[in-house]
């Protein structure tokens, strides 16, 4: 029964008293059927597809969002890019645009990636076990890691692979789930030093196979500055996009068929080995100068920072730090992305610490700021899995794909980048498919496809407009006294994250009150969470 014949079957009903029964009747059932119909299909759309949040340097945590490019379309932002040929597929959707900060390593240091199916961790959960696939990490030198446009192009290379364990009977995806969205990879020693792209990706096979062939690429890049290291400058690099198109082999690799067809079909170039390039120079240092945390950030969410509002001894002092600390309330949850504003939360609560101050007229001030400093974020901890793929193993992974490693497939022209619009309530179109580039759900050997849209329950986004409102080094609000570093009780962070990682060596891949600020209630308004709503979807937007 369709929602257009309702209509006929009003005038009908209220012609006769029987038909009254009939037709409320036939109403009931039909609301019954999609109620479980809806049902059934927001149970499977529980669980997504997955995305880049953050990153470890040899074990320290730099922080959700932090020094990561993602996306910006909020209901969209574990969705596979849309088209293999598409500028996405370097850092992804909204990954010409650089963010504030950049994260300093060096050569040889040890890079672990997160990927989580909520993006803001309010659930466990890496990657759908569906979406079988192999995994690499790519890296491209730049002049600026934080500007934009330097992402599509020429220039990346790979310093990690994994395909299929045979031993394990697993792929590098598969691998991912049980060891926390941890995937590995680390800096060649002899890379000269300077700014850096790292672009870690997934390639979920599940669908490829299909007519159409859809093969679903999950990406995400790093901004990073190499302190130290060699001279080493490799030649075989490619272009993203380019690098792979529908003709290549892996490209519509079968994942179902019993038994495989191995070796897996390698793609791209090979994996850069430290050592292989010539006149090599150990020993080689540069200073980073764009990127750095402000001195007098006393906290950050993501690729934002706080500083303590001025120092005040009066009234009207003091009514102006509360207008200062709510405009850098309002800063923060607008900046702040999928993986969440949980440091905004304590940021406001110290703004009402002030405003109530202002409001009880003790006007000698900003208050301590140290009972609001978020949990310490946690370290790295646990073993970590040494890939042992055909891709891994394989001298050059090119072969097989029938692609040069000094060539690319496609000619490719960087595009001009689309920053987050600092005060609009739309966001950028990103990836348009339900699940899946060609959208649709197919179902083999159990498993299935599975995703989430906007249209559903989506705890990371909030229900402010995002933007790129960062405050920097040299920012005209007056900067307070450095905070005690001690932790909040009245915060948890999120838990500890533990278990293994997947890793790779080379080729080895081992404002308120006094009518100033934001109003009466200051940000709280901020905290609403989008709730769920099934208002207007289709059969296909779940199938």
């Amino acid at each position: 029964m369709s929602r257009s014949s309702l209509p006929f079957l009003v005038d009908r009903a209220f012609s006769t008293n029987s038909l009254v029964l009939q037709f409320f009747a036939v109403v009931m059932h039909f609301l019954r059927v999609n109620v479980i119909w809806l049902a059934a299909g927001t149970a499977q759309l529980a669980k997504a597809h997955t995305a880049l949040t953050n990153f470890f340097i040899d074990g320290v945590n730099q922080g959700d969002g932090t020094a990561v490019r993602m996306s910006n379309n909020m209901g969209k932002a574990t969705f596979p890019i849309n088209s293999i040929t598409s500028p996405d597929m370097a850092c992804g959707v909204n990954g010409e645009a650089g963010v504030a900060r950049i994260a300093a390593t060096k050569a040889g240091s040890t890079i672990t990636f997160e990927w989580r199916e909520w993006p803001d961790g309010s659930q466990p959960g890496s990657i759908d076990i569906s979406h079988k696939g192999p995994c690499a990490v790519y890296m491209k030198k730049v002049d600026n890691a934080a500007a934009n446009n330097n992402a599509a192009g020429g220039g990346w290379f790979k310093i990690m692979e994994d395909g299929y364990d045979s031993a394990a009977n697993k792929w590098c995806t598969e691998k991912l789930d049980p060891n926390n969205g941890h995937l590995a990879a680390t800096i060649p020693s002899d890379l000269a030093p300077g700014y850096y792209l790292m672009r870690p990706e997934l390639l979920a096979l599940h669908q490829a196979d299909k007519t159409p062939p859809d093969p679903q690429f999950y990406v995400g890049c790093a901004q990073i500055f190499l302190s130290s290291g060699g001279s080493a400058t490799t030649k075989s690099t490619v272009s993203i996009p380019g690098y792979v198109d529908l003709k290549t082999p892996a490209m519509t690799y079968n994942v179902w068929q019993v038994p495989l067809k191995l070796p897996f079909p390698g793609f791209g170039p090979p994996v850069y080995i430290a050592g292989s390039a010539k006149r090599d120079v150990k020993g080689l240092t540069l200073a980073q100068t764009i990127g750095l945390k402000p001195a007098t950030c006393v906290m950050q969410n993501a690729n934002w920072c706080a500083f303590l509002p001025p120092k005040y001894i009066d009234q009207d002092g003091c009514w102006s730090a509360s207008k200062n600390c709510s405009t850098q309330t309002e800063a923060c949850y607008k900046s702040a992305g999928p993986t969440g504003s949980k440091n905004c939360h304590n940021w406001e609560d110290y703004c009402t610490d002030i405003r109530n101050a202002c409001d009880a007229s003790n006007f000698n001030g900003p208050p301590p700021f140290k009972t609001y400093i978020p949990t310490q974020l946690p370290a790295l901890s646990g073993g970590v899995v040494s890939a042992k793929g055909p891709m891994a193993s394989a001298p050059s992974s090119t072969a097989a794909s029938g692609h040069s490693a000094s060539s690319v497939s496609l000619a490719y022209s960087p595009p001009v980048a689309t920053p987050v619009p600092a005060s609009n309530d739309s966001v950028t179109a990103g990836s348009n498919d339900t699940c899946g580039s060609n959208g649709g759900q197919t179902c083999k050997a159990g498993m299935c496809c599975s995703c989430h849209g906007s249209k559903f329950h989506l705890p990371w986004v909030r229900a402010t407009p995002s933007s790129s409102n960062h405050p920097t080094p040299t920012s005209s609000i007056p900067q307070g006294p450095p905070p005690t570093q001690t932790t909040s009780a009245a915060r948890k962070a999120r838990p500890v994250i533990g278990g293994k990682g997947v890793l790779g060596t080379g080729g080895k891949v081992g404002l308120a009150g006094k009518g100033m600020g934001l109003g009466k209630g200051g940000m709280r308004r901020h905290r609403k969470i989008m709730k769920d709503s099934i208002k207007g979807i289709t059969k296909g937007d779940i199938r």
